[in-house]
């Protein structure tokens, strides 16, 4: 009986991987996975035909190297849920002139999983060409993996190594859990944020290392319910509320959870920032950054509400964007800058919260803190002292 079980699950797995009843083998319908021709079409027509087959499908990419340009996986699929099982690596085209915005495309589907493999956005021929660190006016470059419009999302046991922009980002997805993901790029990769989130809800990251050359993670205008947890930065820019308040017309950023963080190398630890001269108004509300530990970080606590990366920057007004209701607590560790709580407020900062902060300084001298326009309620231990 239990022979028979045993080549029962063997056949099984046998014809998943063959490409059996509604799983779909992207070497069935030509992909090569042979790192040298172009596996773009097969791998989107792998997709559609899932995506217009009824019920649970798996797509899998195998073992192997998949040179692809852009692909867009897009719904509305008729199969109730998609899941996108990725066992090799797709390696990104070189030529920037094949892309637009982003490389990798999952959009408009309803019950979306992506799981395993690599990612390889092969970002270091491109770097050059990013004038953004620089230049307001820039040309963007291609992010590696957006996700658009979805809803109900896994993301899980994925690796993004070297994209040419940001390595994942997420646009107006509902209800979207990422888990144990690897992301890295070289710590002088320009604006190669992990995760950027915007215009999203429900947002959940748990469980993953990033070592990259800008934000670990970043969220931007107009989410709401973005919940971080057991996650390993450095080095990078960071975790970062913002920027906020460039754009007319931003949504508010509401409820934001960031918890049991460690980051070790960062430029800074956890941080809101938003633009001056904002062309309209908007609100940052209801965090709570908490159980955070910080390995010689330069910044491990900051508001900025004069954030400009450029050299020539205007003042002309303060920022357009109200921050209330923010909690720092249990943070602990070095910084690298005597520096280590700046709380640079435009409209002054209301609610705001320190809750046993323990930093010390990495060498001579203490930590100090810096306030412009924040009042903040102190509870328990404070290194560096407060503000006066």
């Amino acid at each position: 009986m239990e022979a028979r079980l045993a080549l029962v699950v063997v056949a099984l797995l046998a014809s998943a991987l063959a490409g059996g009843a509604n799983v779909f083998n992207a070497k069935n319908y030509g992909a090569k996975g042979n790192g040298i021709v172009d596996d773009s079409k097969p791998l989107m027509t792998t997709w559609k035909t899932a995506c217009g087959t009824a019920g649970a499908v798996t797509v899998v990419v195998p073992a192997g190297i998949y040179h692809i340009g852009p692909v867009q996986f897009h719904g509305p699929c008729k199969a109730s849920t998609i899941t996108f099982q990725l066992q090799g690596t797709l390696k990104a085209a070189t030529d920037l002139k094949q892309f637009g915005n982003d490389w990798i495309e999952f959009g408009w589907v309803n019950g979306l999983t992506v799981a395993g493999g690599t990612i390889d956005g092969q970002g270091a021929a491109s770097w050059p060409f990013n004038k953004c660190p620089v230049r307001k006016d820039c040309k963007v470059l291609p992010t590696s993996v957006l996700f658009v419009n979805n809803q109900n999302t896994v993301v899980k046991d994925l690796t993004s190594v070297n994209p040419k922009f940001f390595h994942i980002a997420l646009l107006s997805c509902k209800s979207i859990k990422m888990s144990g993901l690897q992301i890295s790029a070289p710590s002088n990769s320009p604006n190669t944020d992990g995760i950027h989130i915007e215009r999203s809800a429900g947002v959940s990251i748990t469980d993953t290392n990033i070592a990259t050359g800008d934000d670990c993670i970043s969220v931007g205008q107009g989410n709401d319910n973005v919940d971080v947890a057991r996650v390993q930065c450095g080095p990078g820019h960071g975790m970062s509320v913002g920027s906020l308040g460039r754009y007319a017309g931003e949504g508010d950023v509401t409820r934001v959870h960031i918890r049991d963080m460690t980051f070790t190398g960062t430029m800074n630890g956890v941080r809101i920032k938003t633009w001056e001269n904002s062309p309209t108004k908007s609100n940052a509300a209801h965090m709570v950054f908490e159980n955070l530990v910080m390995n010689d970080v330069q910044n491990p606590i900051i508001i900025d509400q004069k954030y400009c990366p450029y050299y020539n920057c205007e003042h002309k007004y303060v920022s357009g964007v109200t921050i209330t209701d923010i909690q720092f607590k249990n943070i602990k560790g070095t910084a690298t800058t005597q520096v280590a709580v700046l709380l640079r407020c435009g409209v002054p900062c209301q609610g705001l919260v320190l809750q046993d902060v323990n930093l010390r300084y990495k060498g001579q001298g203490t930590v100090s803190s810096k306030c412009e326009n924040a009042k903040a309620k102190y509870v328990g231990v404070q290194l560096p002292k407060p503000c006066p």
